[in-house]
C-alpha cells in the first residue's frame, strides 16, 4: 500500500532517513507542568532526532506520563517550550498534535467498547462526503492501516468483544490515522504477547527507517536493550540524564532512576507447601473461554498460570471467584464445595482476586485511595461498628499500609485516578492486607510499574506466601513465572496444557506448551 497510513516513504517532517537534519525533530526548553499542590514536571530538556527511539525511563510518579501528556497535546505546560522542527509551537490539543505530525498511543486505553475497530480508529476524524458519513470508505481506510501493521483484525468487530492485546493493537492502529513524523508509545507491550511484541518492534525498526522519531516508555530492561538509542531517565518530575543505551548497564539505569542502588529483582524463596486450599476439577465456563480445567493449589506455594493472551488463564481464576459464569465442573475451598461461587462470599471465605485490568474494574477511580484500599473489608472489626462504618479507624488502617507500601504521593484521601500507575497498583495491593486471606490471585501484577516497585512487589508477594497463604501468579512475563513458581500450570484455548514443577519451569518448556502440541 501506499505511505498514507505511516508505513509509506516519508513523513510529514523535514526528516528522511539518510538525510542530515539540522534540528531536533522535537525540542522541550524547561517544560513544567504544574498541579494544585504539586510539581509533576520541573523544567525538563529533552530532544528526539529523526530516526532513533528515545527511551523515557523512570520511576512510576517520576513525570514520564505528565511529560508525554504534553508533547501529545493531552494537556498544556505551566511553563517552559516545545518546539518541532526547530520552531516553537502550542500544542492545544491531541487533535491538533496529531495534524502537526505528533501521534500517541496512551498506556490507558480510550476506546469506545460498543463501538468497532474501524469507528474506534477514525473517531474525531470519520471520512464525510458532502456531509454525510462514508462508513464504507472508513472501514476500507481501516482494513488498510491494520493491514500495512499486519495487524489482524476485522474493522467490523466491536471493540467490547476484543481481548485486551486486540484492543491494545486498535490503539496502535489509531496513532496511524495520519501520517506520524513522532511517535510516541506508552508501555505498548504490556498486553502483547511474544510474537505481537516482536511484531510491533518490527514496525518500529520501518518506522525509524523512513525518519520517524518514536519516544517509547518501558519498564522492562530487555526492550530497551533491543530497541533503544537513547535513554532519558526521570526522577520527581526532574530531568536526570541522558545516556547511550547501547553502552549504559541496568545497574547505571536503575541507579540513576532511583538514587539508590537496588539489588537482586527476585527475591529468594522457600516453599513449604501446606493443605489443600483451592482444588478445582474439570472447570468449564459460561462462553467456552474455560474448557475443562483441573488447578490445585496449597498454603505456602505459589503457583504461575501462563498462557498467551486469550488463553483462559486469566478467565480460569475469575470463574473460581465468582466473577464469571460456570458452566460445569467443582470448585472445592477450604475443603468445601463451593456450587456457584459469588465474590462477596468468597471475600468473605478469604479469597482475593486482584485484577490485571485496575481502570476497568479495579478500582474506584473518582474516590479515594482510602476507601479504594477498604473495600475488601467493609463487612470486619475493625472497619465497621456494628450497623455502621468506623472511618476512623478505616483512615488509620489505609494511612499505616499506604506508609508501608510507599504511596507516592502519601495521601490517602486523593483520588485514585490522580495516581500515577505504579501507585494505583499499590492500592490495589494494600487491599490484600485489610483481612487475612488464605488466597490471593495476583493477574498481571506489574503491568506499567518501574523495576523499583515491580522488587518491591515480588518481595510483597513472597511475605505473604511465607505466612502461609496460597499465591496464584498469572502472568505473561516469563521471568516472573520462571523465577516466583514452584509450579505452573500453562494454559492453551482454555484447557491445561501442562503442568511443570521446580526444574521443570524453563523458558523452553513453558513456550513449547503456550502452542498445540503436533498429533502423535
Amino acid at each position: 500500500m501506499s505511505g498514507q497510513y505511516g508505513v509509506g516513504p516519508r513523513p510529514k517532517s523535514a526528516a528522511v532517513a539518510g538525510q542530515k537534519h539540522p534540528y531536533p525533530l522535537l525540542q522541550t526548553v524547561g517544560l513544567t507542568r504544574d498541579y494544585p499542590g504539586i510539581r509533576a514536571l520541573d523544567d525538563v530538556n529533552f530532544d528526539l532526532r529523526a530516526g532513533e527511539v528515545h527511551v523515557l525511563f523512570g520511576e512510576n510518579g517520576a513525570g514520564k506520563s505528565t511529560m508525554i501528556s504534553l508533547l501529545a497535546g493531552a494537556n498544556s505546560p505551566t511553563a517552559g517550550r516545545i518546539l518541532f522542527d526547530g520552531s516553537p509551537v502550542a500544542l492545544n490539543s491531541v487533535h491538533q498534535a496529531r495534524e502537526l505530525g505528533i501521534s500517541a498511543v496512551f498506556q490507558e486505553f480510550s476506546l469506545i467498547p460498543q463501538m468497532t475497530v474501524a469507528e474506534n480508529i477514525f473517531l474525531g476524524a470519520e471520512p464525510v462526503r458532502r456531509g454525510l458519513l462514508q462508513p464504507k470508505s472508513q472501514r476500507r481506510k481501516a482494513q488498510e492501516i491494520l493491514d500495512a501493521l499486519e495487524f489482524h483484525l476485522d474493522p467490523m468487530a466491536r471493540i467490547d468483544r476484543l481481548t485486551r492485546a486486540e484492543q491494545q493493537m486498535v490503539e496502535i492502529a489509531k496513532a496511524f490515522r495520519t501520517e506520524p513524523s513522532v511517535l510516541i508509545l506508552d508501555e505498548p507491550t504490556a498486553s502483547l504477547t511474544h510474537h505481537e511484541t516482536q511484531q510491533l518492534f518490527r514496525l518500529v525498526a520501518r518506522l525509524k527507517a523512513r525518519g520517524v522519531g518514536i519516544i517509547y516508555i518501558t519498564h522492562r530492561m530487555a526492550e530497551i536493550r533491543q530497541i533503544a538509542d537513547r535513554i532519558t531517565v526521570l526522577r520527581d518530575g526532574r530531568f536526570i540524564d541522558t545516556v547511550d543505551a547501547r553502552t549504559t548497564s541496568e545497574e547505571e539505569l536503575v541507579s540513576l532512576m532511583t538514587g539508590r542502588v537496588v539489588g537482586q529483582i527476585f527475591p529468594k524463596l522457600t516453599f513449604r507447601p501446606g493443605e489443600i486450599v483451592l482444588d478445582v476439577q474439570d472447570l468449564r465456563t459460561a462462553g467456552g473461554a474455560v474448557k475443562g480445567a483441573s488447578v490445585a493449589l496449597r498454603r505456602g506455594e505459589i503457583v504461575g498460570l501462563a498462557g498467551l493472551v486469550g488463553s483462559g488463564k486469566s478467565k480460569f481464576a475469575r470463574a473460581c471467584f465468582g466473577a464469571l459464569g460456570i458452566d460445569s465442573g467443582s470448585i472445592s475451598f477450604k475443603g468445601q464445595r463451593i456450587d456457584r461461587p459469588r465474590t462477596r462470599d468468597m471475600l468473605r471465605r478469604g479469597f482475593l482476586y486482584l485484577t490485571s485490568d485496575r481502570h476497568g474494574d479495579g478500582l474506584m477511580l473518582l474516590r479515594p485511595a482510602r476507601e479504594n484500599i477498604s473495600l475488601a473489608s467493609l463487612d470486619i472489626s475493625p472497619f465497621r461498628n456494628g450497623a455502621f462504618l468506623d472511618r476512623k479507624a478505616e483512615a488509620r488502617i489505609a494511612g499505616d499500609l499506604a506508609r508501608r507500601l510507599n504511596l507516592s504521593p502519601c495521601r490517602i484521601e486523593r483520588d485514585a485516578g490522580q495516581f500515577s500507575g505504579g501507585n494505583q497498583q499499590k492500592l490495589m495491593l494494600a487491599r490484600s492486607l485489610t483481612r487475612d486471606f488464605d488466597l490471593i490471585v495476583f493477574d498481571e501484577p506489574t503491568v506499567g510499574v518501574d523495576v523499583g516497585t515491580r522488587a518491591a512487589i515480588y518481595d510483597f508477594i513472597a511475605e505473604l506466601c511465607a505466612k502461609g497463604a496460597a499465591i496464584l501468579l498469572i502472568s505473561s512475563d516469563l521471568p516472573e513465572i520462571l523465577n516466583l513458581s514452584n509450579r505452573a500450570y500453562v494454559f492453551h484455548q482454555g484447557r491445561v496444557q501442562a503442568e511443570l514443577t521446580g526444574d521443570q519451569i524453563t523458558e523452553e518448556n513453558l513456550l513449547s506448551n503456550f502452542f498445540e502440541r503436533d498429533a502423535a
